[in-house]
């Protein structure tokens, strides 16, 4: 007799524990497969088998047996079993949770299943076939039918194939199986999210010094199956290319591979480079793709169909066996940090798969973050480096605008005089232009010249955006929606008015200068329907636009060769927020979307709108000088003691009512000062322990108070972010809370 431990697939700290079950003589289980089984009142509850065993202490009136399996293989691999149990531990979610990210959402609840499709076989011998369609010439349709299948090479055809070429001719087809010569079968097919995806050339282009350099550390290591390192190249370095030759050598060693990128917006560029060099090997993996695209990838990465898996954060749990190569481009970028329970960082879940796995970790970006160009500085990261754009191309000319001089001048338009000149003579020459700006929407927010009223979100506790082309006001925490006010709601004044700029007014005044210049604008507005975003991208690639206005999706990773010039429209937006890392992240972001800008053979200009042109981030960004920023934010950190010098931790309430937040949050904060209170060896690492109201105090109708700690980052200090999690368990009364370690935001 044997059993087996099951995580039955309900989210709730009661029963986040195994259930021990009989596996009925017969059926063959083994850890990782899904499997119904009865629990409490339940007869088929979904659950994940965690582990065999061959005894069992209960009595066996209590243990009941396992109903069926979902599939006759594990959906959870081994290592993915024990990567779902470091998130349980380290991310307060139940292990149910956990398990859930290792396999699409829709085959949970059966939502999901195989496609088939009606094919027409054609069984007539072929040394018959002519007298065969001859005989049905007092049958033209039928005739027809029988020449389109013999024509086909395979002899079989899809029938809606047939359908479209010849109409509705079922009972014509029907008859010839009657007759013997046609056989209809039901066949499983895959379905492809690929679609018209266009092929680039699958040649290798010749590999640069600095690509050689890089590749002669980086090979070895995925030959030997160990190691971390971080490139660091300049924008327009060719470290794709770079990323290539290494998964190519990881799969001539038998080896797949993970690439993780951290926009859905840079995935189809970067399958579509892939799928050039491996054809059918590369798999794309996520959310935009449809349930039934994404059980599919999935079912064809786990059937070991593919070498090579290209996906934003959530591709880390792809279920590859024998991964030797693990990459995340752009790792610097906040969205690799999964901000909804269960809550992790992609990039240290790769680190882990990569260390229990045997395999190599290359993060890479021309902006790297402090964190591990500082882990790189210590040797825990072997550093590569790659400083000069392919073939020598010059680095793009910034020029920094002050606004504040414009506006002297009086020039209140969106757009500085240099910046409109540089365009004219960007869209003059037939080039193409990209402008950025880092808000959605048309005015930032909408506010009384009166009385200094700002319209609200009634739910959340920010500023409402003007959409123009819907003529709305909209939230872009909880997606509410409201109409313009034609007077102020609260004095009564004519005198409202929009302020702030956004992708639509940028939008506007660009028609309003250049009326016949034809133009995209890419936004989360924009991108809403499916392939949205491989469609504008390949529009602007072939040239169907001069201009592309977007946010931070086109700000980084793209290349348009005949881009060569770049506005940044307002590059203080992120500079002011009160975030410690508002700095790293305008310099990065900055600097990323300059370097779209002369990546071909026509040299490149940026035009950085500014109203603080003396910022030390600004004046780094302007000439693209990674090392000068890092010494002097690195300073700035030390000083502040900010992380990596110190890591933040916080309990994060949120309630109903404000007060319901408040108090739990305070009731915390005397636990945490109890805690440290008698732990001097603690105290003395703490910079500091507070309770406060969070920056934006609501959000979807929920008030937030939080207990924000600051401590040395030292091992024993670990010792009081677990008593935070301790805290983050205990059962609440209309309030939740949950414990962030250096949260992506502190709003």
């Amino acid at each position: 007799m044997s059993y087996c431990q099951v995580i039955v697939d309900i989210a709730h700290e009661d029963v986040d524990r195994v259930f021990t079950y009989r596996v009925p003589k017969g059926m063959t289980l083994c850890s990782g497969m899904r499997v119904h089984v009865p629990f409490g009142r339940i007869h088929r509850m979904e659950g994940i088998v965690v582990e065999m065993v061959e005894s069992c202490d209960l009595p066996p009136e209590r243990v009941k047996d396992v109903t069926d399996t979902l599939e006759d293989y594990p959906a959870v691999l081994p290592h993915l079993l024990t990567l779902a149990k470091r998130i349980h531990e380290t991310s307060f979610c139940t292990l149910a949770q956990a398990l859930r990210l290792m396999f699409p959402a829709q085959m949970r609840g059966e939502r999901v299943s195989n496609k088939t499709v009606e094919i027409a076989v054609l069984t007539v011998n072929p040394a018959v076939r002519a007298q065969v369609l001859a005989a049905q010439a007092r049958a033209p349709r039928r005739a027809a039918v029988l020449k389109l299948l013999m024509e086909e090479p395979s002899g079989e055809l899809p029938w809606e194939t047939i359908r479209k070429q010849l109409g509705d001719c079922r009972p014509m087809l029907m008859a010839l199986c009657k007759q013997g010569f046609v056989r209809l079968e039901k066949r499983e097919v895959l379905r492809s999210p690929y679609g018209a995806m266009e092929r680039l050339s699958a040649q290798d282009p010749e590999l640069t010094t600095q690509q050689r350099e890089v590749l002669s550390n980086l090979l070895p290591a995925v030959e030997a199956g160990k190691g971390a390192f971080l490139l660091y190249g300049v924008t327009g370095s060719g470290k794709t290319e770079v990323f290539i030759r290494a998964v190519r050598r990881a799969a001539q060693l038998g080896k797949t591979a993970i690439v993780l990128v951290p926009e859905i917006a840079l995935t189809p560029q970067m399958v579509m480079w892939f799928r050039s060099r491996f054809g059918e090997d590369a798999a794309v993996l996520h959310s935009r793709l449809s349930p039934g695209e994404r059980y599919d990838e999935w079912r064809r990465i786990r059937r070991g169909e593919v070498r090579v898996v290209i996906g934003a954060r959530s591709a880390v749990f792809a279920p590859l066996e024998q991964v030797g190569l693990i990459i995340i481009d752009e790792e610097h970028e906040q969205s690799y940090l999964s901000d909804n329970a269960p809550r992790y960082d992609a990039r240290e879940l790769a680190h882990m798969r990569c260390e229990q796995e045997g395999a190599v970790l290359l993060l890479a970006s021309a902006t790297p973050s402090m964190r591990s160009f500082a882990m790189a500085g210590r040797g825990d990261l072997t550093l590569l480096e790659m400083p000069r754009r392919v073939q020598n191309r010059p680095m793009p000319t910034v020029h920094v605008v002050d606004m504040r001089r414009e506006l002297g001048n009086g020039n209140r338009s969106v757009f500085s005089g240099p910046l409109l000149t540089g365009l004219g003579n960007c869209l003059s020459a037939g080039k193409q232009a990209i402008l950025f700006v880092n808000r959605r929407g048309y005015a930032t927010f909408v506010s009384c010249r009166s009385c200094g009223y700002v319209v609200t979100c009634s739910q959340c506790d920010v500023s409402m955006t003007y959409h123009s082309s819907e003529n709305v006001l909209r939230c872009h925490y909880c997606g509410r929606e409201m109409p313009v006010p034609h007077t102020c709601p609260s004095c009564g004044s004519a005198y409202i008015k929009y302020f702030g700029v956004g992708t639509q007014r940028v939008e506007e005044e660009v028609r309003r200068f250049y009326p016949d210049v034809s133009l995209l604008r890419m936004d989360n507005d924009t991108t809403r329907t499916r392939d949205a975003h491989a469609t504008l991208l390949e529009r602007f690639r072939h040239g169907e636009a001069q201009v592309l206005i977007g946010t931070q999706m086109i700000a980084k990773g793209l290349d348009f060769p005949n881009v060569t010039m770049v506005g940044i429209v307002a590059a203080d937006a992120m500079l002011r927020l009160p975030d410690y890392r508002s700095a790293e992240r305008t310099f990065q972001l900055l600097t990323q979307v300059a370097g779209r800008a002369g990546r071909a053979d026509a040299p490149g200009e940026v035009f950085l709108q500014t109203y603080d042109p003396e910022h030390y981030a600004i004046q780094a960004a302007s000439r693209q000088d990674y090392r000068a920023f890092f010494e002097q934010e690195m300073q700035r950190r030390k000083r502040a003691l900010y992380p990596p010098y110190t890591l933040i931790a916080r309990l994060l309430y949120e309630a109903d009512r404000e007060e319901d937040a408040r108090r739990e949050a305070q009731a915390a904060m005397r636990q945490m000062e109890a805690f440290l209170e008698r732990r001097a060896y603690l105290r003395k690492y703490v910079v500091s322990l507070r309770v406060m109201a969070c920056p934006v105090l609501r959000i979807r109708g929920k008030s937030r108070w939080q207990v924000a700690l600051k401590i040395v980052d030292k091992p024993v200090c670990h010792e009081a972010v677990g008593k935070m999690s301790e805290i983050a368990k205990m059962p609440l009364e209309g309030c939740a809370c949950i414990c962030q370690v250096n949260p992506s935001s502190m709003m």
